[in-house]
């Protein structure tokens, strides 16, 4: 597994990072809590040490899954959850920042009686809040990497980035990361020389981070990009078919990427590679998770593991090195 030291700070993390929304189950169709134990022990013990997490991902199931897993290992793994979107509960009803979205307990849903309002919230007290709840759930007393999940126009963003450098100086957190950013937000969090990393959606069919220049960006400050949805929620792994039925409360359900026309479409795609595959002796996954980490010497691509086969395929991509003319040939098949 490559190991890449995390922005300018010096915690060591693997390329692959264990990408934990889908364990959640909250737009996943559920989870199965064994398996995905089972799979959080495959990565680890295939060299995966950078676990990815969210309060939002199950409203705190996610966190407290990884709890379990990591039991008796939390010294060995890097740990990063999130901050900035909250939800109407008992003990903390939030009715404050920017409203991103109704939800169940299954999926984003429209309004009604049974829906929580999620609302996008990055206030110094709401963070502070967060963080003592994720402690409580992954049962331990620092988090290595805080990173704020999305930006929004109610709080000054200098407020934001004061209380996250104030929770690194007590040992709250270890590094400072952020995610679903504009440039100019970026630039903001930079301007502190406190960021580590930027998480945003990167991957064969999305790669608004060149376009944007958020890459261009992060390179020249030294800061990390974790790379989400890299395999586009499955659809880069050429594992789905046309015909491919998806549970109640999948997120895939509601996406016009999954039609079957454009599933078929991928595919045809995706075959063009099989040369590049049968060189190295991988899978289709295992090859788009490499091409994704070798655009930037501190990339680090987030993959959904659900299961103990899912860990050991997108774990071994981790030590994968891609020629040029490899590279170039990928990026052709999908530029057309």
């Amino acid at each position: 597994m490559n190991i890449r030291k995390i922005g300018s700070s010096n915690i060591d993390a693997s390329v692959i990072g264990f990408g934990a929304w889908a364990i959640g189950g909250w737009m996943w169709g559920g989870t199965e809590e064994q398996s995905a134990i089972n799979a959080i022990h495959t990565a680890f013990d295939n060299g995966v040490n950078l676990i990815d997490t969210a309060p939002m991902y199950g409203y705190g199931r996610s966190e407290e899954i990884i709890s379990k897993a990591i039991k008796g290992k939390r010294q060995k793994i890097v740990l990063a959850t999130k901050c900035g979107l909250v939800w109407d509960t008992a003990d903390w009803p939030p009715g404050k920042g920017e409203l991103h979205f109704y939800s169940d307990n299954d999926t984003i849903v429209k309004e009604n009686k049974n829906t929580y309002r999620v609302y996008k919230y990055l206030r110094p007290e709401s963070i502070r809040h967060e963080v003592e709840q994720s402690l409580k759930r992954l049962n331990t007393d620092y988090i290595d990497l805080l990173q704020t999940h999305w930006q929004e126009s109610t709080t000054p963003l200098d407020d934001t980035i004061e209380e996250l450098i104030h929770l690194k100086k007590v040992g709250k957190i270890r590094a400072i990361g952020c995610s679903n950013v504009n440039l100019e937000q970026l630039k903001t969090y930079i301007k502190s020389n406190q960021l580590d990393v930027a998480q945003e959606r990167f991957s064969l069919l999305d790669q608004n981070i060149i376009k944007d220049g958020l890459l261009d960006t992060c390179e020249k400050s030294n800061v990390s990009i974790f790379a989400y949805s890299p395999l586009a929620n499955g659809l880069l792994t050429g594992k789905l078919t046309p015909k491919r039925e998806f549970g109640k409360g999948d997120l895939r359900n509601s996406n016009a990427r999954f039609d079957p026309e454009n599933i078929r479409n991928i595919n045809k795609k995706l075959e063009q590679l099989k040369p590049i595959v049968q060189a190295h002796n991988l899978t289709i996954g295992q090859l788009v998770i490499a091409w994704t980490a070798s655009k930037y010497n501190k990339m680090h691509v987030l993959c959904g593991m659900r299961n103990p086969k899912q860990a050991a395929e997108n774990s071994k991509a981790g030590n994968i090195t891609l020629a040029n003319d490899e590279i170039k040939k990928i990026e052709e098949t999908f530029a057309n």
